[in-house]
Protein backbone atom coordinates (compact mmCIF):
# COMPACT_ATOMS: atom_id res chain seq x y z
CA UNK A 1 0.00 0.00 0.00
CA UNK A 2 1.45 3.34 -1.17
CA UNK A 3 1.61 6.58 0.61
CA UNK A 4 -1.83 8.69 0.55
CA UNK A 5 -1.05 11.59 -1.77
CA UNK A 6 -2.55 14.83 -2.26
CA UNK A 7 -2.70 16.49 -5.18
CA UNK A 8 -3.30 20.01 -6.01
CA UNK A 9 -4.88 21.06 -9.02
CA UNK A 10 -6.04 24.04 -11.26
CA UNK A 11 -5.74 26.67 -13.55
CA UNK A 12 -2.59 28.85 -13.35
CA UNK A 13 -2.07 31.73 -11.23
CA UNK A 14 -4.51 30.74 -8.26
CA UNK A 15 -2.27 30.44 -6.01
CA UNK A 16 -1.47 26.35 -6.47
CA UNK A 17 2.18 26.37 -5.70
CA UNK A 18 1.72 29.14 -2.84
CA UNK A 19 -0.62 26.95 -0.71
CA UNK A 20 1.85 24.05 -0.94
CA UNK A 21 4.35 26.15 0.03
CA UNK A 22 2.12 27.45 2.74
CA UNK A 23 1.27 23.40 3.77
CA UNK A 24 4.88 22.08 3.39
CA UNK A 25 6.34 24.87 5.77
CA UNK A 26 9.09 25.92 3.33
CA UNK A 27 9.37 27.90 -0.34
CA UNK A 28 9.79 24.41 -1.92
CA UNK A 29 7.92 25.28 -5.61
CA UNK A 30 8.66 28.71 -7.07
CA UNK A 31 5.75 31.36 -6.99
CA UNK A 32 5.78 33.69 -10.05
CA UNK A 33 2.83 35.04 -11.92
CA UNK A 34 3.86 34.17 -14.76
CA UNK A 35 1.29 30.85 -16.46
CA UNK A 36 3.20 27.59 -16.90
CA UNK A 37 5.94 28.61 -13.75
CA UNK A 38 5.16 24.99 -12.16
CA UNK A 39 6.21 22.45 -14.94
CA UNK A 40 6.81 19.06 -12.89
CA UNK A 41 5.25 17.00 -9.98
CA UNK A 42 6.35 18.87 -7.10
CA UNK A 43 6.10 16.94 -3.91
CA UNK A 44 7.20 16.79 -0.29
CA UNK A 45 6.20 14.50 2.61
CA UNK A 46 3.75 16.76 5.26
CA UNK A 47 2.25 15.61 8.41
CA UNK A 48 -1.39 16.84 8.79
CA UNK A 49 -2.35 17.57 12.69
CA UNK A 50 -5.66 15.89 14.41
CA UNK A 51 -8.66 18.79 15.24
CA UNK A 52 -7.63 20.54 18.34
CA UNK A 53 -10.74 20.70 19.66
CA UNK A 54 -11.97 16.44 19.05
CA UNK A 55 -13.84 14.76 22.12
CA UNK A 56 -11.94 13.39 24.62
CA UNK A 57 -12.14 9.35 23.11
CA UNK A 58 -11.32 10.39 19.87
CA UNK A 59 -8.35 12.90 20.79
CA UNK A 60 -6.93 9.98 22.65
CA UNK A 61 -6.42 7.77 19.97
CA UNK A 62 -5.60 10.22 17.19
CA UNK A 63 -2.42 10.56 15.84
CA UNK A 64 -0.90 12.66 12.84
CA UNK A 65 -1.75 11.71 9.45
CA UNK A 66 1.51 11.45 6.76
CA UNK A 67 0.50 12.51 3.32
CA UNK A 68 2.90 12.96 0.08
CA UNK A 69 1.48 16.74 -1.06
CA UNK A 70 1.62 16.95 -4.71
CA UNK A 71 1.97 20.38 -6.57
CA UNK A 72 0.89 19.88 -10.36
CA UNK A 73 1.20 22.49 -13.00
CA UNK A 74 -1.39 25.36 -13.82
CA UNK A 75 -4.07 23.22 -16.63
CA UNK A 76 -4.82 25.07 -19.74
CA UNK A 77 -2.26 27.49 -20.17
CA UNK A 78 1.41 27.00 -20.01
CA UNK A 79 3.37 30.42 -20.94
CA UNK A 80 2.72 34.10 -20.87
CA UNK A 81 0.88 36.10 -23.89
CA UNK A 82 3.96 36.86 -26.05
CA UNK A 83 6.03 34.01 -24.22
CA UNK A 84 5.60 30.83 -26.22
CA UNK A 85 8.95 31.35 -27.24
CA UNK A 86 11.80 31.34 -25.38
CA UNK A 87 15.55 32.83 -25.53
CA UNK A 88 17.13 30.51 -27.63
CA UNK A 89 13.92 30.18 -30.00
CA UNK A 90 12.43 26.91 -28.85
CA UNK A 91 8.43 26.30 -29.08
CA UNK A 92 7.36 26.00 -25.50
CA UNK A 93 4.02 24.66 -27.02
CA UNK A 94 5.73 21.81 -27.31
CA UNK A 95 5.54 21.40 -23.63
CA UNK A 96 1.71 20.83 -23.79
CA UNK A 97 1.34 17.26 -23.54
CA UNK A 98 4.65 17.02 -20.71
CA UNK A 99 2.86 18.97 -18.65
CA UNK A 100 -0.73 17.49 -18.66
CA UNK A 101 0.52 14.34 -18.34
CA UNK A 102 2.48 14.96 -15.21
CA UNK A 103 -1.09 16.66 -13.61
CA UNK A 104 -3.14 13.54 -14.88
CA UNK A 105 -0.44 11.08 -13.43
CA UNK A 106 -0.56 13.23 -10.25
CA UNK A 107 -4.87 13.25 -10.40
CA UNK A 108 -4.97 9.91 -10.87
CA UNK A 109 -2.69 8.33 -8.33
CA UNK A 110 -4.48 11.09 -5.60
CA UNK A 111 -6.25 9.98 -2.40
CA UNK A 112 -7.63 13.23 -2.66
CA UNK A 113 -7.20 16.37 -5.01
CA UNK A 114 -7.41 19.70 -3.67
CA UNK A 115 -9.17 21.84 -6.48
CA UNK A 116 -8.15 25.49 -6.38
CA UNK A 117 -9.89 28.45 -7.76
CA UNK A 118 -9.38 32.19 -7.33
CA UNK A 119 -12.26 32.93 -5.24
CA UNK A 120 -11.16 37.27 -6.24
CA UNK A 121 -11.61 36.49 -9.62
CA UNK A 122 -14.60 33.72 -9.21
CA UNK A 123 -15.23 30.45 -11.34
CA UNK A 124 -14.18 30.78 -15.05
CA UNK A 125 -14.47 28.71 -18.10
CA UNK A 126 -11.08 26.59 -17.24
CA UNK A 127 -12.61 25.93 -14.07
CA UNK A 128 -15.36 24.22 -15.30
CA UNK A 129 -13.20 22.38 -18.10
CA UNK A 130 -11.20 21.09 -15.24
CA UNK A 131 -13.91 20.11 -12.88
CA UNK A 132 -15.67 18.46 -16.27
CA UNK A 133 -12.46 16.65 -16.98
CA UNK A 134 -12.24 15.44 -13.41
CA UNK A 135 -15.82 13.96 -13.02
CA UNK A 136 -14.86 12.28 -16.50
CA UNK A 137 -12.16 10.53 -14.63
CA UNK A 138 -14.22 9.10 -11.87
CA UNK A 139 -12.59 11.36 -9.90
CA UNK A 140 -14.95 13.29 -8.27
CA UNK A 141 -15.20 11.38 -4.90
CA UNK A 142 -11.68 12.30 -4.26
CA UNK A 143 -12.43 16.40 -5.04
CA UNK A 144 -12.71 19.44 -1.92
CA UNK A 145 -12.76 22.45 -3.64
CA UNK A 146 -10.52 25.01 -1.96
CA UNK A 147 -11.07 28.62 -2.86
CA UNK A 148 -8.03 30.35 -2.09
CA UNK A 149 -7.15 34.06 -1.90
CA UNK A 150 -9.93 34.33 0.86
CA UNK A 151 -8.06 37.40 2.54
CA UNK A 152 -10.64 38.02 5.29
CA UNK A 153 -14.08 37.92 5.73
CA UNK A 154 -15.75 40.26 3.34
CA UNK A 155 -14.54 37.54 0.57
CA UNK A 156 -16.45 34.68 1.79
CA UNK A 157 -20.03 35.70 0.13
CA UNK A 158 -17.49 35.46 -3.02
CA UNK A 159 -16.17 31.90 -2.58
CA UNK A 160 -19.89 30.39 -2.32
CA UNK A 161 -20.09 30.74 -6.00
CA UNK A 162 -17.34 27.92 -6.53
CA UNK A 163 -19.85 25.30 -5.03
CA UNK A 164 -21.28 25.46 -8.31
CA UNK A 165 -18.73 23.09 -9.74
CA UNK A 166 -20.62 20.13 -8.21
CA UNK A 167 -18.27 19.16 -5.53
CA UNK A 168 -19.76 20.37 -2.56
CA UNK A 169 -19.66 23.49 -0.46
CA UNK A 170 -15.74 25.37 -0.79
CA UNK A 171 -13.32 25.37 1.65
CA UNK A 172 -12.22 28.94 1.95
CA UNK A 173 -8.28 29.85 2.80
CA UNK A 174 -5.82 32.09 2.08
CA UNK A 175 -2.01 31.14 0.88
CA UNK A 176 -0.34 34.18 1.77
CA UNK A 177 -2.23 35.18 5.19
CA UNK A 178 -3.42 31.68 6.65
CA UNK A 179 -7.39 32.87 6.97
CA UNK A 180 -8.42 30.06 7.35
CA UNK A 181 -5.87 27.65 7.62
CA UNK A 182 -7.12 25.53 10.86
CA UNK A 183 -10.80 24.55 9.66
CA UNK A 184 -8.73 23.83 6.00
CA UNK A 185 -6.67 21.60 7.21
CA UNK A 186 -8.81 19.66 9.48
CA UNK A 187 -11.11 18.83 6.75
CA UNK A 188 -7.78 17.44 5.18
CA UNK A 189 -7.48 15.29 8.05
CA UNK A 190 -11.22 13.88 8.45
CA UNK A 191 -10.61 13.15 4.44
CA UNK A 192 -7.12 11.48 4.55
CA UNK A 193 -7.08 7.60 4.86
CA UNK A 194 -5.28 6.00 7.44
CA UNK A 195 -2.10 4.97 7.55
CA UNK A 196 -0.51 2.21 10.02
CA UNK A 197 2.65 1.23 7.96
CA UNK A 198 6.05 2.64 8.59
CA UNK A 199 7.62 5.31 6.21
CA UNK A 200 11.17 4.17 5.67
CA UNK A 201 13.21 7.50 6.24
CA UNK A 202 15.37 8.10 2.77
CA UNK A 203 18.72 7.12 4.12
CA UNK A 204 20.48 9.75 1.66
CA UNK A 205 19.90 12.48 -0.59
CA UNK A 206 21.31 12.87 -4.12
CA UNK A 207 21.43 15.90 -5.50
CA UNK A 208 22.19 15.61 -9.53
CA UNK A 209 23.54 18.90 -10.53
CA UNK A 210 24.52 20.15 -14.25
CA UNK A 211 24.26 22.17 -17.00
CA UNK A 212 21.43 22.13 -19.33
CA UNK A 213 20.67 19.54 -21.39
CA UNK A 214 23.03 17.17 -19.44
CA UNK A 215 20.25 14.85 -18.73
CA UNK A 216 19.53 15.15 -14.79
CA UNK A 217 15.84 14.63 -15.27
CA UNK A 218 16.09 11.32 -17.31
CA UNK A 219 18.75 10.44 -15.04
CA UNK A 220 16.07 10.83 -12.31
CA UNK A 221 13.19 8.97 -14.21
CA UNK A 222 16.04 6.09 -14.52
CA UNK A 223 16.37 6.01 -10.83
CA UNK A 224 12.73 6.64 -9.87
CA UNK A 225 11.65 3.99 -12.83
CA UNK A 226 8.97 6.11 -14.29
CA UNK A 227 8.49 9.35 -15.80
CA UNK A 228 8.44 10.96 -12.66
CA UNK A 229 9.78 14.75 -14.18
CA UNK A 230 9.43 16.23 -17.76
CA UNK A 231 12.31 15.08 -20.09
CA UNK A 232 12.51 17.52 -22.93
CA UNK A 233 15.05 18.58 -25.73
CA UNK A 234 14.37 22.26 -24.72
CA UNK A 235 17.11 23.66 -22.63
CA UNK A 236 15.46 24.66 -19.09
CA UNK A 237 12.38 22.52 -18.82
CA UNK A 238 12.85 21.75 -15.28
CA UNK A 239 12.53 25.02 -13.02
CA UNK A 240 11.41 23.96 -9.65
CA UNK A 241 13.89 21.48 -7.48
CA UNK A 242 12.66 18.11 -7.30
CA UNK A 243 12.10 15.51 -4.72
CA UNK A 244 11.82 11.91 -6.01
CA UNK A 245 11.54 9.20 -3.25
CA UNK A 246 13.16 5.70 -5.42
CA UNK A 247 14.51 2.43 -2.83
CA UNK A 248 17.54 0.06 -4.20
CA UNK A 249 17.68 -2.93 -2.35
CA UNK A 250 15.11 -2.51 0.23
CA UNK A 251 17.25 0.76 1.30
CA UNK A 252 15.28 4.24 0.83
CA UNK A 253 16.79 7.15 -1.04
CA UNK A 254 15.88 10.43 -2.12
CA UNK A 255 16.97 12.41 -5.69
CA UNK A 256 16.71 15.99 -6.09
CA UNK A 257 16.42 17.18 -9.65
CA UNK A 258 17.86 20.39 -10.15
CA UNK A 259 17.32 23.43 -13.11
CA UNK A 260 20.53 23.33 -15.29
CA UNK A 261 23.22 26.06 -14.54
CA UNK A 262 24.35 28.43 -16.96
CA UNK A 263 25.97 32.12 -16.85
CA UNK A 264 24.10 34.27 -15.24
CA UNK A 265 24.24 37.03 -17.66
CA UNK A 266 22.22 34.54 -19.53
CA UNK A 267 19.61 34.26 -17.57
CA UNK A 268 15.93 35.49 -19.45
CA UNK A 269 13.97 36.04 -16.14
CA UNK A 270 13.42 36.07 -12.44
CA UNK A 271 11.81 32.60 -12.94
CA UNK A 272 15.59 31.33 -13.90
CA UNK A 273 17.27 33.48 -10.78
CA UNK A 274 14.45 31.62 -8.63
CA UNK A 275 15.64 28.28 -10.20
CA UNK A 276 19.26 28.58 -9.48
CA UNK A 277 18.72 29.65 -6.23
CA UNK A 278 16.51 26.34 -5.78
CA UNK A 279 19.54 24.41 -7.17
CA UNK A 280 21.80 26.23 -4.95
CA UNK A 281 19.55 25.34 -1.57
CA UNK A 282 18.85 21.46 -3.28
CA UNK A 283 23.38 21.25 -3.19
CA UNK A 284 23.09 22.68 0.34
CA UNK A 285 20.25 19.75 1.76
CA UNK A 286 22.19 17.22 -0.33
CA UNK A 287 24.20 14.65 1.31
CA UNK A 288 25.96 13.89 -1.61
CA UNK A 289 26.16 15.24 -5.11
CA UNK A 290 26.26 14.00 -8.40
CA UNK A 291 28.04 16.39 -11.23
CA UNK A 292 26.65 14.88 -14.51
CA UNK A 293 28.19 15.64 -17.43
CA UNK A 294 27.66 15.32 -21.35
CA UNK A 295 29.81 13.09 -22.60
CA UNK A 296 29.30 14.24 -26.55
CA UNK A 297 30.87 18.08 -24.74
CA UNK A 298 33.58 19.55 -23.85
CA UNK A 299 33.40 21.22 -20.30
CA UNK A 300 32.45 24.15 -19.92
CA UNK A 301 33.45 27.45 -17.39
CA UNK A 302 30.41 26.05 -16.22
CA UNK A 303 31.13 22.90 -15.08
CA UNK A 304 34.56 24.13 -13.55
CA UNK A 305 32.72 26.80 -11.43
CA UNK A 306 30.24 23.61 -10.27
CA UNK A 307 32.98 21.91 -9.07
CA UNK A 308 34.51 24.53 -6.95
CA UNK A 309 30.82 25.27 -5.38
CA UNK A 310 31.02 21.92 -4.69
CA UNK A 311 34.58 21.79 -3.07
CA UNK A 312 33.61 24.76 -1.29
CA UNK A 313 30.79 23.59 0.37
CA UNK A 314 32.80 20.23 1.11
CA UNK A 315 30.25 18.13 -0.38
CA UNK A 316 31.17 14.56 -1.52
CA UNK A 317 30.26 14.46 -5.11
CA UNK A 318 30.81 11.80 -7.53
CA UNK A 319 31.41 13.00 -11.35
CA UNK A 320 28.77 11.03 -13.54
CA UNK A 321 29.88 10.82 -17.48
CA UNK A 322 26.03 10.71 -18.70
CA UNK A 323 25.64 9.71 -22.83
CA UNK A 324 28.77 7.77 -22.35
CA UNK A 325 27.28 4.74 -24.59
CA UNK A 326 27.09 7.25 -27.35
CA UNK A 327 31.06 8.19 -27.96
CA UNK A 328 32.73 5.12 -25.99
CA UNK A 329 33.91 3.92 -29.59
CA UNK A 330 35.26 7.21 -29.93
CA UNK A 331 37.00 7.84 -26.94
CA UNK A 332 39.57 6.12 -25.07
CA UNK A 333 38.32 5.60 -21.49
CA UNK A 334 42.05 6.22 -19.75
CA UNK A 335 42.56 9.60 -21.82
CA UNK A 336 38.79 10.74 -21.22
CA UNK A 337 39.47 10.39 -17.51
CA UNK A 338 43.40 12.31 -17.82
CA UNK A 339 40.94 15.04 -19.36
CA UNK A 340 37.94 15.56 -16.33
CA UNK A 341 41.27 15.48 -13.76
CA UNK A 342 42.59 17.74 -15.62
CA UNK A 343 39.35 19.77 -15.89
CA UNK A 344 38.57 19.07 -12.40
CA UNK A 345 41.74 19.60 -10.23
CA UNK A 346 39.79 20.89 -7.51
CA UNK A 347 37.81 17.05 -7.02
CA UNK A 348 40.36 14.93 -8.39
CA UNK A 349 40.01 12.58 -5.90
CA UNK A 350 35.96 12.29 -6.66
CA UNK A 351 35.51 9.04 -7.91
CA UNK A 352 34.27 8.68 -11.70
CA UNK A 353 30.62 6.53 -12.81
CA UNK A 354 30.21 6.38 -16.44
CA UNK A 355 26.58 5.63 -17.50
CA UNK A 356 23.71 5.79 -19.69
CA UNK A 357 20.53 7.53 -18.18
CA UNK A 358 18.58 6.87 -21.36
CA UNK A 359 19.26 2.92 -21.15
CA UNK A 360 19.06 2.63 -17.29
CA UNK A 361 22.47 1.60 -17.70
CA UNK A 362 24.91 2.21 -14.46
CA UNK A 363 22.13 3.13 -11.81
CA UNK A 364 22.85 0.72 -9.45
CA UNK A 365 26.98 1.64 -9.84
CA UNK A 366 26.07 5.16 -9.16
CA UNK A 367 24.15 4.81 -6.04
CA UNK A 368 26.63 2.18 -4.48
CA UNK A 369 29.19 4.98 -5.39
CA UNK A 370 27.07 7.54 -3.64
CA UNK A 371 26.32 5.51 -0.65
CA UNK A 372 30.39 4.87 -0.20
CA UNK A 373 30.98 8.51 -0.01
CA UNK A 374 28.20 8.81 2.44
CA UNK A 375 29.39 6.56 4.70
CA UNK A 376 32.97 8.43 4.30
CA UNK A 377 31.57 11.27 5.13
CA UNK A 378 29.82 9.89 8.15
CA UNK A 379 33.23 8.18 9.66
CA UNK A 380 34.60 9.13 12.65
CA UNK A 381 37.98 8.69 13.50
CA UNK A 382 39.66 8.20 16.91
CA UNK A 383 41.99 10.97 18.35
CA UNK A 384 44.51 8.43 18.51
CA UNK A 385 44.63 7.29 14.98
CA UNK A 386 44.33 10.80 13.66
CA UNK A 387 47.79 12.08 16.68
CA UNK A 388 49.44 9.04 14.93
CA UNK A 389 48.80 9.68 11.30
CA UNK A 390 49.70 13.92 11.78
CA UNK A 391 52.74 12.91 14.08
CA UNK A 392 54.08 10.87 11.03
CA UNK A 393 53.01 13.28 8.30
CA UNK A 394 55.02 16.04 10.30
CA UNK A 395 57.98 13.46 11.06
CA UNK A 396 58.61 13.02 7.14
CA UNK A 397 57.47 16.93 6.17
CA UNK A 398 56.37 19.57 8.57
CA UNK A 399 56.19 23.51 7.75
CA UNK A 400 58.55 26.24 8.60
CA UNK A 401 59.18 29.98 8.35
CA UNK A 402 61.45 31.52 6.27
CA UNK A 403 62.72 32.67 9.95
CA UNK A 404 63.59 29.03 10.75
CA UNK A 405 60.20 29.05 13.37
CA UNK A 406 59.11 25.24 13.12
CA UNK A 407 55.54 24.11 13.41
CA UNK A 408 54.00 21.99 16.26
CA UNK A 409 50.57 20.67 16.73
CA UNK A 410 49.58 20.40 20.31
CA UNK A 411 46.00 18.84 20.47
CA UNK A 412 43.98 17.52 17.10
CA UNK A 413 40.37 15.75 17.38
CA UNK A 414 37.74 15.59 14.69
CA UNK A 415 34.84 17.50 15.84
CA UNK A 416 32.33 16.49 13.29
CA UNK A 417 30.91 14.52 10.13
CA UNK A 418 29.39 15.49 6.80
CA UNK A 419 31.87 16.79 6.44
CA UNK A 420 34.38 15.43 8.42
CA UNK A 421 36.06 18.37 9.95
CA UNK A 422 39.64 18.11 12.31
CA UNK A 423 40.53 20.65 14.70
CA UNK A 424 44.44 20.98 14.95
CA UNK A 425 45.90 23.57 18.22
CA UNK A 426 48.94 25.01 16.68
CA UNK A 427 51.71 27.09 17.85
CA UNK A 428 51.77 29.10 14.39
CA UNK A 429 48.72 28.61 12.64
CA UNK A 430 49.99 31.05 9.47
CA UNK A 431 52.46 28.32 9.23
CA UNK A 432 49.71 25.49 7.93
CA UNK A 433 47.50 28.02 5.53
CA UNK A 434 48.00 27.68 1.70
CA UNK A 435 49.71 24.89 0.49
CA UNK A 436 50.96 23.47 3.16
CA UNK A 437 47.27 22.57 4.32
CA UNK A 438 46.54 20.99 0.87
CA UNK A 439 48.94 18.92 1.46
CA UNK A 440 48.50 17.84 4.60
CA UNK A 441 44.95 17.27 3.54
CA UNK A 442 45.93 14.76 0.90
CA UNK A 443 48.08 12.79 3.37
CA UNK A 444 44.95 12.24 5.65
CA UNK A 445 42.90 11.51 2.26
CA UNK A 446 45.55 9.47 1.83
CA UNK A 447 45.93 7.48 5.49
CA UNK A 448 42.88 7.62 6.85
CA UNK A 449 38.99 6.46 5.59
CA UNK A 450 38.45 9.91 4.01
CA UNK A 451 40.13 9.17 0.24
CA UNK A 452 37.05 9.96 -1.70
CA UNK A 453 35.23 13.25 0.36
CA UNK A 454 36.32 17.14 1.27
CA UNK A 455 38.40 17.07 4.62
CA UNK A 456 37.96 20.59 6.09
CA UNK A 457 40.97 21.68 8.71
CA UNK A 458 40.54 24.36 11.74
CA UNK A 459 43.60 25.40 12.80
CA UNK A 460 43.26 27.78 16.13
CA UNK A 461 46.74 28.93 18.37
CA UNK A 462 46.78 27.86 21.74
CA UNK A 463 46.25 30.49 23.98
CA UNK A 464 47.66 30.82 27.64
CA UNK A 465 45.36 30.54 30.51
CA UNK A 466 44.29 33.32 32.70
CA UNK A 467 44.98 33.10 36.55
CA UNK A 468 40.70 32.76 36.65
CA UNK A 469 40.61 29.77 34.03
CA UNK A 470 43.44 27.95 36.16
CA UNK A 471 41.68 28.50 39.22
CA UNK A 472 38.09 27.20 38.02
CA UNK A 473 40.09 23.99 36.57
CA UNK A 474 41.29 23.45 39.87
CA UNK A 475 37.75 23.66 41.46
CA UNK A 476 36.46 21.39 39.05
CA UNK A 477 39.18 18.39 39.73
CA UNK A 478 40.78 19.22 36.19
CA UNK A 479 44.00 18.25 36.11
CA UNK A 480 46.35 21.33 35.16
CA UNK A 481 47.80 21.64 31.76
CA UNK A 482 50.93 23.18 31.50
CA UNK A 483 51.16 26.74 30.04
CA UNK A 484 54.52 26.25 28.33
CA UNK A 485 55.60 25.11 25.05
CA UNK A 486 55.52 21.65 26.43
CA UNK A 487 56.16 18.58 23.97
CA UNK A 488 54.03 18.36 20.65
CA UNK A 489 52.84 15.65 17.86
CA UNK A 490 55.83 17.50 16.34
CA UNK A 491 58.59 16.96 18.71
Amino acid sequence: MALPQIAIVGRPNVGKSSLFNRLVGRRVSIVDPTPGTTRDRVSQLVEILPPTDLPYDRAKDAAPKLAELVDTGGYGIYMAEGGRFDDAGEDLSKLTPHIEQQIKAGVASADLILFIIDAQSGVTGLDERIARLIREGGRSDKVMVVANKVDDDSWIAAAQDASRLGFGEPLMTSASSAFGKRVFLEAIYDRLPEWVEPVAKPEMKIAIVGRRNAGKSTLINALAGEPRVIVSEIAGTTRDSIDVRFELDGHAFTAIDTAGVRKRKSWADDIEYYSHQRAKEAITRADVCVLLLDAREEISQIEQRLALALMEQHKPTVIAVNKWDLVETQRKTSDYIDYLTEQFFALDFAPLVFLSASKGEGMTELVKVCSNLFKQANHRETTGRLNAVIRGVLAERGPSSKLGTMAKIFYVSQIRTAPPTIALVVNKPKLFEGQYERYLINQLREQLAFSEVPIKLIFSERKRMTYEELRSRKKAGVEQISDDDGPSLGD
